[in-house]
C-alpha cells in the first residue's frame, strides 16, 4: 500500500488549468484499481493519494504520466506502509480484496 503526497511547485492558477487533465488520469488509474482515495490536502498546497501497485517503482511509472508531473506543476514522494489495522469501514485491505 502506498500513500503518495503530491506537492505543488506552480502557482495554483496553473494547477487549475491542468485541472481537468488531472482528473481524467485520476479517473483512469481508479477504473485501474491503482487509486483507492483521493484529494487535495488544506491548505491547497497539494494532494493525497492512497495507491496499491506491485511496487514503488510500478506506481512511480504511473504516477509520472499525470499531467502535474508532465506539466511541471507538482512532485510527488511515494510512501509505503504495509496495512497491519482498518477501522469497520476499510477492513477490506486486511484481506487484500481491494
Amino acid at each position: 500500500m502506498f500513500l503518495v503526497h503530491v506537492n505543488y511547485v506552480k502557482p495554483i492558477e496553473v494547477i487549475d488549468e491542468l485541472l481537468p487533465a488531472h482528473r481524467k488520469f485520476l479517473e483512469a488509474n481508479y477504473q485501474a484499481g491503482i487509486f483507492l482515495l483521493s484529494g487535495p490536502r488544506e491548505p491547497r498546497s497539494g494532494g493525497i493519494i492512497l495507491a496499491q501497485a506491485g511496487s514503488r517503482w510500478e506506481l512511480a511509472a504511473v504516477l509520472e504520466q499525470d499531467p502535474f508531473v508532465t506539466q511541471g506543476a507538482a512532485t510527488y514522494e511515494i510512501v509505503e506502509f504495509k496495512v497491519t489495522r482498518a477501522g469497520k469501514a476499510l477492513r477490506f485491505l486486511l484481506d487484500g480484496e481491494c
